[in-house]
């Protein structure tokens, strides 16, 4: 596999972790998620969960495992998010480095093509799940709702850069659109 083809996600939402639903992760016969923490669980600056959020894992913990692993070197930040959500945790992980991942999928007891990578970033998230044969879903940034500016940088950067490479970040999204239509 190219280093370009491990950019392009599996599943592409159009919209952020909330969307992904029990469906969907049955669709794809996904038993276990690693889930990335800043931006795609909670905005950056943010250091609790939502309501939302809280009762989405507690649908999304019927189906599959979960387990959060987040590049953020805070501990106190990190570990508060996932005892919130009653989640284990592991921090520092340096995605797109697989070895944590790994772990996390190990700790489930699930082979790593039973587990999805889900994050906002495709140089960490996408990258890092991919290289070690996940499912990998992108989703939308969860930004502060008080900042009335989208602009995320570094993901809108790393998009730009995928996409002059080759990658397509809307072929797998209509794709998913058009094979649920038909189900």
């Amino acid at each position: 596999m190219s280093w370009v083809s491990n950019l392009q996600p599996d599943l592409i939402l159009c919209g952020p972790i909330l969307s992904l639903s029990q469906d969907i992760l049955q669709h794809y016969q996904i038993e276990g998620l690693v889930l990335d923490v800043d931006e795609t669980l909670v905005p950056f600056k943010s250091s609790e969960a939502s309501g939302e959020l809280m009762e989405w894992v507690a649908q999304i913990r019927e189906v599959a495992s979960i387990w959060l692993v987040s590049n953020n070197l805070s501990e106190s930040r990190i570990g508060g998010i996932a005892r919130s959500l009653n989640l284990p945790y592991l921090f520092g992980a340096a995605k797109p480095s697989r070895r944590k991942l790994k772990q996390a999928a190990d700790a489930m007891n699930l082979p790593v093509e039973r587990v999805a990578m889900v994050g906002d970033r495709l140089f960490t998230d996408v990258l890092a799940g991919n290289r070690l044969g996940m499912f990998t879903i992108l989703v939308e940034p969860m930004l502060d709702p008080s900042n009335t500016d989208v602009f995320s940088p570094i993901r809108d950067f790393e998009v730009w850069v995928s996409q002059l490479l080759g990658v397509s970040l809307t072929g797998k999204q209509q794709n998913f659109i058009d094979r649920d239509k038909s189900l």
